[in-house]
C-alpha cells in the first residue's frame, strides 16, 4: 500500500512503516507525550522502548507513516484493544501528526490507511480512545464513520488536571 493523498499543494504518501522510521516516529510520539494530552503518560519513550513498541506493530503489519517530501510527518498504528482472547477481533487506533503539519489532511490519510488495513486483516471493530477535549480528533474520526460510544469522566490525569476519555467505534465488516 502506497497511496498518495493530495493535501494542499504538496502530496502526502502513506506507506507501511519500516524499522528505519523509528527515530522519526519516536520524535513525533515523544513530542505528543511531552506537550499534549493525547498520550496519558508523563514519561517519554526511550529508543529501546520505542523500538519494542514499533516492532510489535511492524510484526502485525499495523503501522503506517505519512511522508511529505521524503520526510516522515505523521504515523498511525492499530493494535489490540484488550489482551483477552474475546477481544481478538477489536483493535484500537492511534494517529499522530508532527508539530507544524496539522490541518493538511495527513491525519485523515493515515486513518484511512489504518481502516483499510484492518478491514483487509478481517478485523471486526476499530476503537478510538480520544481525550474528550481533542475536538479535532473527534471530528476526524466522525468523518471516517466512527460513532460515539460514550465518554468516561475523569479516568486519566496529566498536567495537573483530570481528563475525560471519549470512546468511538467503527464497524469494519
Amino acid at each position: 500500500m502506497n497511496p498518495p493523498y493530495e493535501t494542499g499543494t504538496r502530496a502526502v504518501t502513506v506507506r507501511p512503516a519500516l524499522s528505519g522510521d523509528l527515530d522519526a516516529v519516536l520524535a513525533i510520539r515523544n513530542h505528543a507525550i511531552e506537550h499534549g494530552t493525547a498520550l496519558w503518560t508523563d514519561t517519554p519513550q526511550t529508543r529501546d522502548e520505542g523500538a519494542a513498541w514499533l516492532g510489535a506493530h511492524l510484526t502485525r503489519g499495523s503501522a503506517y507513516v505519512a511522508e511529505r517530501g521524503g520526510t516522515v510527518v505523521g504515523f498511525g498504528v492499530y493494535g489490540p484493544w484488550k489482551d483477552y482472547s474475546g477481544f481478538r477481533h477489536t483493535v484500537e487506533n492511534s494517529v499522530y501528526v508532527a508539530e507544524g503539519h496539522h490541518g493538511h489532511g495527513i491525519g485523515s490519510a493515515l486513518l484511512a490507511a489504518l481502516v483499510s488495513s484492518a478491514r483487509a486483516a478481517g478485523l471486526h471493530v476499530m476503537i478510538a480512545g480520544i481525550e474528550a477535549g481533542n475536538t479535532a480528533s473527534v471530528r476526524l474520526h466522525e468523518r471516517h464513520g466512527f460513532e460515539h460510544a460514550g465518554t468516561v469522566r475523569e479516568v486519566g490525569t496529566k498536567f495537573g488536571r483530570w481528563l475525560d476519555l471519549t470512546l468511538m467505534r467503527l464497524p469494519l465488516d
